[in-house]
């Protein structure tokens, strides 16, 4: 089945590919059928998001293709769940990564480490050819440390902690492993199994 992702990040279309299409399934990104989608995501959910972006990818397309999409972010408990589905813009449209972790830490301020506990949340929508929704949902848990650490990964990475190393410590194929999005995506792969999508579909 050709199933096109609606995104042009590269990094999330790698590792999409090194699950899914050993399954017999093909994945492309927007610019590899020469098509845009920018929608306004409006959700109160990641699902919202998520179905947002699935849905503008799948009309543009005549509804011709199988469509995933996927929306993120980072929640902390002490934080009722912020940022949650406004991750990418906390702290204000043009903050930098940087700033956003220092707004965390800063809204963290002397709050035990017992009670720092966070995930990051990852769900994955796909529209199949005939129309028809699907989401799963993938979750990695950790805690939100004291102070920025490590100089990979991006985004909370740097103030996520798994274990005793930040996510920006832990090399990326260890992280693919563990990841929010990588859970998703192993749902994602057994919903496919289970709907037997065959490839020539």
């Amino acid at each position: 089945m050709k199933i096109v992702l609606a995104s042009n990040n590269k990094n999330k279309l790698r590792e999409i590919r090194q699950i899914i299409e050993p399954l017999g399934h093909e994945i492309y990104s927007l610019d590899d059928m020469n098509i845009s989608a920018d929608p306004d995501e409006t959700g109160s959910t990641f699902e919202e998001n998520a179905y947002i972006k699935a849905k503008a990818v799948y009309d543009v397309l005549g509804g011709k293709y199988a469509v995933i999409a996927d929306d993120s972010g980072l929640e902390v408990d002490w934080l009722n769940k912020a940022p949650g589905v406004y991750s990418a813009r906390y702290g204000g449209e043009n903050a930098s990564d940087s700033d956003k972790c220092r707004k965390i830490l800063s809204e963290l301020e002397n709050v035990p480490v017992e009670k720092r506990n966070a995930g990051f949340v990852c769900v994955i929508c796909f529209i199949d050819s005939d129309g028809c929704k699907y989401s799963v949902r993938g979750e990695c848990r950790g805690y939100i440390g004291y102070e920025p650490k490590g100089e990979n990964g991006f985004g909370y990475d740097p103030i996520f902690m798994y274990g005793d190393k930040s996510f920006a410590e832990i090399p990326a194929d260890m992280k693919n492993k563990i990841s929010h999005r990588a859970a998703a995506l192993e749902k994602f792969a057994d919903m496919l199994k289970e709907k037997i999508y065959y490839a020539d579909k």
